[in-house]
């Protein structure tokens, strides 16, 4: 594993532990050469993936990238990091399970979706709403209302009633 800080292939693994949910080893590692300390993950891949955008463009599937847009629709969301992290791996598990090696953004995005609606619904708007590309309120209305207006809740609560009147 080359070093981060001074390039050098020559790191050693000082510490190799599984993550809390066994689907990845945390390595920590150190350089020889400059004494910096590091972290890698190793993870199982069953098959490269190669995602198809809408423009027809191919790209490598990045899981990084995958859980960096979840974690920007969940951002400030009371949604525990071990929640996130099994969601992704569910989602690339589906996706390398599909047996297909190439995948269409929309596959994953749908996938994101279902995902997110489980999870947080206001993570799923605003993820819908870039993914979908919401252009006016009424697009929001829309999904909102897909949603069903019984699993809401209201922003703002009124106050309980008084009855030292």
């Amino acid at each position: 594993m080359r070093c981060p800080y001074c390039g050098s292939l020559d790191t050693q693994v000082k510490d190799s532990r599984p993550t809390d949910d066994h689907a990845s080893i945390r390595r920590r590692r150190v350089c020889p050469d400059c004494g910096g300390r590091f972290t890698t993950f190793e993870r199982v891949q069953l098959r490269e993936l190669t995602v198809v955008k809408r423009s027809g463009r191919r790209t490598a599937f990045d899981r990084d990238k995958l859980q960096t847009s979840i974690e920007v629709a969940l951002r400030k969301r009371p949604v525990a990091p071990e929640r996130i992290e099994r969601m992704v791996n569910g989602i690339v598990r589906q996706l390398e399970s599909s047996g297909e090696g190439e995948i269409q953004s929309s596959a994953v995005g749908e996938l994101v979706m279902e995902g997110l609606k489980s999870l947080d619904d206001v993570a799923y708007v605003r993820f819908a709403s870039v993914y979908r590309n919401f252009r006016e309120a009424r697009d929001f209305e829309e999904l909102l209302g897909q949603l069903g207006s019984d699993e809401i809740e209201p922003v703002t609560k009124p106050a309980p009633a008084r009855d030292d009147a």
